[in-house]
């Protein structure tokens, strides 16, 4: 049977209107089936070795008052020793009374986040004493790198909480939280961290949220309007600012990410299954002096077990055991119903392959492994020690695509292009065909960083690098920033707070 082809040569590009594109990555849902490590019976002896531990060993908190709760909840505490051995029935207690899902405030509701079930949301690198660019190496930790990077986090709604990136070092201790507060709530218009150095600076903390959102203090603790990162001192302590803040935020109402710091082969064993007992150990123990102050009070799970280079002790990050660690971690947080974070951080010292392919995997370990909240997934180097801002934008990159992949797959007549095949044809191209020409701006990803021209184009174009071409990037997003609006009254109101608490002394981090 002979088929004429239909002829468009006459037809002009203009003749076809192909919208612009329009992407969302907000309240993403992980379509990836949870990758298990152990069985449930496995699973289930790790729960159970976690609270003889517990039990038999206990756990040293080094706050009385937190001793005291323990000691009226029923534990037995030895106030000489600081140590605490915590009861099956309170474990099990604690565990019932957390909720499995929730959603945590922003100023803007559109940038509300969910925690817990299939949800995945993601967080900037957080709490490096330095940052890096290409133009001047590394440097200091500054005010002005700071709120450069909550920018970056506001810019870019595929991250979706805003976090103080990197350390104010200009800044003096006693005062850091609230400069860096104000910043927070006055840049972005997303669900913010607040530190948890001790009940004074949470304190502020607390009262500017109130303060930029107008809230009484009922209506914020009838809600979640922040969180923040409790890191147990691994192996089995609990130090006195993180005691605090376990109760602090809870009495609150808000957020606590319980997240162990357990290196396997330094501060836990040098197994993953042993570094996984203890982790969920330190949890548990850390769940229920948080449960105890309000029962019912959100918390994540946290796990951030890896392992570490036993040449020098260095921390190793996207390994195979990180991985490993994450997949186990998850099944964790899954028996006991709770939101789990993890992390994507790398080991490397530059924005280079080694922090691609590192973080790469230690993402993939955590999507995998069903984490809802991942944390460091943008700008994270040299194990934490440096906040990059090439590697902030080469990172956003790899989440953009990630968010892409969370989309459901379309699947419909116009999807399946069988008039599209009818009209080219054989041995023809689909370049020019009307159902082409109707999507071509809005059928693929448009790439951030990634430079697709061939070799030629590319070198006449000055042969920028991937991380060269990130630079420009960051650099024209600070420049065009715009930051979200806010009451002008409310604004003074808290230059108003920060310019009192200065002068009555500020508050220093707890110790």
């Amino acid at each position: 049977m002979n088929v004429q082809r239909t002829r468009r040569s006459g037809r002009r590009k203009a003749d076809f209107v192909s919208p612009t594109r329009q992407v969302t990555y907000r309240n993403l849902i992980n379509p990836f089936p949870s990758q298990p490590l152990y069985s449930d019976d496995q699973i289930d002896h790790i729960h159970q070795l976690a609270k003889q531990i517990l039990q038999e060993i206990g756990i040293r908190v080094l706050l009385p008052r937190a001793r005291d709760a323990y000691r009226k909840a029923g534990c037995l505490v030895d106030d000489d020793t600081m140590m605490v051995r915590i009861g099956d029935d309170i474990i099990e207690r604690a565990v019932a009374s957390a909720p499995s899902e929730f959603t945590l405030q922003a100023s803007d509701p559109q940038n509300n986040i969910h925690l817990g079930g299939r949800s995945l949301n993601f967080m900037p690198v957080g709490g490096p004493p330095g940052f890096s660019d290409l133009d001047h190496g590394k440097q200091t930790g500054t005010r002005t790198a700071a709120q450069n990077f909550m920018k970056l986090c506001q810019h870019f709604d595929v991250m979706h909480v805003a976090g103080p990136c990197v350390e104010a070092q200009d800044l003096a201790v006693n005062e850091r939280h609230l400069w860096v507060k104000l910043d927070n709530l006055t840049l972005t218009s997303k669900p913010v961290f607040t530190w948890a150095r001790g009940t004074p600076q949470s304190r502020d903390g607390f009262d500017m949220i109130r303060i930029a959102r107008s809230l009484s203090e009922d209506e914020f603790r009838s809600a979640h309007h922040t969180y923040t990162v409790i890191n147990t001192n691994s192996p089995l302590q609990l130090d006195i600012p993180m005691l605090n803040g376990l109760m602090d935020f809870a009495e609150q109402n808000q957020v606590v990410v319980i997240t162990p710091f357990t290196l396997s082969g330094a501060m836990a064993p040098v197994t993953i299954a042993g570094a996984l007992v203890q982790q969920h150990a330190e949890f548990l123990a850390a769940l229920v002096i948080n449960q105890l102050a309000r029962p019912g009070a959100p918390v994540v799970y946290g796990a951030f077990t890896s392992n570490v280079d036993m040449k020098s002790g260095a921390p190793a990050f996207g390994t195979p055991e990180y991985v490993r660690a994450a997949w186990g971690s998850g099944q964790l947080a899954r028996k006991l119903g709770f939101p789990w974070r993890s992390s994507a951080p790398n080991a490397s010292n530059a924005p280079d392959a080694q922090g691609a392919y590192e973080t790469q995997l230690s993402l993939w370990g955590a999507i995998q492994g069903g984490s809802n909240f991942i944390a460091h997934t943008a700008g994270w180097l040299e194990g934490g020690l440096t906040a990059s801002f090439e590697k902030f934008i080469l990172d956003i990159e790899v989440l953009q695509m990630v968010a892409e992949l969370c989309a459901p797959a379309k699947f419909d007549e116009a999807e399946l292009a069988l008039d599209a095949i009818r009209e080219v044809g054989p041995g023809g191209h689909f370049f020019g065909c009307e159902h082409t020409m109707q999507r071509y701006s809005t059928a693929f990803y448009s790439p951030l960083v990634s430079d697709w021209s061939n070799f030629g184009q590319w070198t006449e174009n000055g042969s920028k690098t991937a991380d060269e071409r990130a630079n420009g990037i960051w650099k024209k997003i600070i420049a065009d920033f715009e930051a979200p609006a806010m009451d002008q009254a409310v604004h003074e109101a808290l230059d108003e707070y920060v310019a009192r608490r200065i002068s009555e002394g500020g508050a220093l981090p707890e110790s």
